[in-house]
């Protein structure tokens, strides 16, 4: 009714000069009036001209929904949401199904796409929602309904070499495998879908050791107790030739003690440290000059508390041998352990007589294996062979620029290195010597 006598008063003018009861017989006729919902009528009741009505203002910003492409069919179910703004001081992205249920998911940082939480159903419809809201207060919207394809007979698996709820050690890096090769110009939409989180924050980057592996390291060993969380939203992604990811991964794990082994040749010793802190110094021997051990970081790959070493087929009937073995520790592929080997143990902070392997006694063996985890690095210094990359977990054997030319993407530097935590319990790790 404010509108109603607001109006009025505008158009008094006219009849100032009506007596007052013509003008409350105006007024009894145009309360009757109606809508045609049947409803009172809000706006203009009394007699002559009606006002025109302002024309409302449209929004400053704009919306438009880039892909998927409206009515679009057989759309993968990987499929994010496209889109661009003009003049938008907030933006929000609503993905709904055809019952209304709605796709959780998250903006990308710098703007400009969406991409839902999980792989979208296959054969289903959903419609895309961009609402950009200006300084003015404005929304404007922009929509796009698709129907995502039908499930496809080739899939690819996608599996993590570590699984939720592992504790690993401060230089394990991220494992991800692919069932079938990823051709190269796939592995930039790859890495788009993979994310890590870690708490506290560190700076890292995936590199592709592989067509069907790609791992992830920071730029600094793990911090001490950190956790970690990554993921791969790889279901229903295209990764060329017909082919599709099976399935997401998501993988949760923590990092341990920073346990940190160093060997040094020239004095024949490993020294053991655990968050920075000198803890033991075991005695060694290393490879002989006919099989002399790696220089290099290396990994513990896996732990064997009983294990045989048989290099028969490998050395030969001559040099080959066949040898129970305790508290083996693998470091390469090629065959290079720490494990205990009490028939060394006089030469052990001596002489090197081994095949290759860092051999301690039976008493350090059994040490080493209760305070080491799969993840944990070892450095060997000043033997006569280099450690060949890709001879194991050789991840921190490459310099950080060398790792960085793995990765499929522009590496992007962080805009501030991370603080070191206040927690006394997460120590700062030292940089590993390539």
């Amino acid at each position: 009714m404010r509108a109603v006598s607001d109006q009025r008063n505008r158009h008094g003018g006219r009849r100032r000069g009506l007596a007052a009861g013509l003008l409350a017989a105006v007024l009894a006729v145009t309360s009757a009036c109606t809508s045609d919902d049947g409803g009172t009528s809000p706006g203009w009741q009394g007699g002559g001209d009606a006002p025109a009505s302002a024309p409302a203002s449209a929004p400053k910003a704009a919306a438009t929904i880039v892909e998927p492409a409206a009515d679009a069919k057989d759309v993968p179910a990987s499929t994010g949401i496209t889109f661009t703004t003009k003049d938008a001081q907030e933006t929000t992205v609503e993905l709904k199904d055809t019952a209304g249920t709605a796709v959780e998911g998250t903006l990308a940082p710098a703007g400009g796409s969406w991409l839902p939480t999980g792989a979208l159903e296959y054969g289903e419809t959903y419609t895309a929602t961009v609402t950009a809201t200006g300084d003015d207060g404005k929304p404007a919207t922009a929509t796009s309904t698709f129907t995502t394809m039908a499930k496809p007979a080739n899939q690819v698996r996608v599996s993590s070499f570590l699984g939720d709820g592992q504790v690993v050690g401060v230089g394990m890096p991220l494992i991800v495998k692919f069932s079938r090769n990823i051709p190269e110009d796939h592995r930039d939409d790859v890495q788009r879908r993979m994310t890590v989180t870690s708490t506290p924050a560190q700076e890292g980057i995936w590199h592709w050791v592989s067509p069907t592996e790609i791992r992830y390291r920071p730029k600094e060993f793990w911090k001490a107790n950190s956790t970690v969380k990554y993921q791969v939203q790889a279901g229903g992604l295209p990764l060329g030739d017909g082919w599709y990811g099976r399935a997401d991964l998501s993988v949760d794990v923590k990092i341990g003690p920073a346990v940190v082994m160093t060997v040094d040749n020239k004095t024949k010793r490993m020294t053991v440290t655990k968050d920075g802190s000198v803890i033991k110094t075991i005695p060694v021997s290393l490879g002989k000059k006919t099989t002399p051990s790696s220089s290099g970081t290396m990994v513990v790959i896996e732990k064997l508390r009983k294990t045989v070493f048989d290099t028969f087929e490998e050395l030969g009937p001559e040099d080959g041998y066949r040898t129970k073995i305790d508290y083996a520790q693998r470091l390469t592929w090629g065959g290079e352990f720490i494990h205990a080997a009490p028939w060394s143990e006089g030469q052990q902070g001596r002489v090197n007589v081994s095949h290759g392997c860092v051999n301690v006694s039976m008493a350090n063996g059994a040490w080493l294996f209760a305070n080491t985890r799969v993840g944990d690095p070892i450095t060997v210094k000043g033997t006569e062979r280099k450690l060949q990359n890709g001879n194991g977990w050789t991840d921190w054997n490459m310099s950080w620029e060398q790792y960085v030319k793995g990765s499929a993407l522009p590496y992007e530097p962080a805009s501030a290195e991370p603080t070191a935590s206040a927690d006394p319990d997460v120590s700062p790790t030292p940089t590993p010597t390539p």
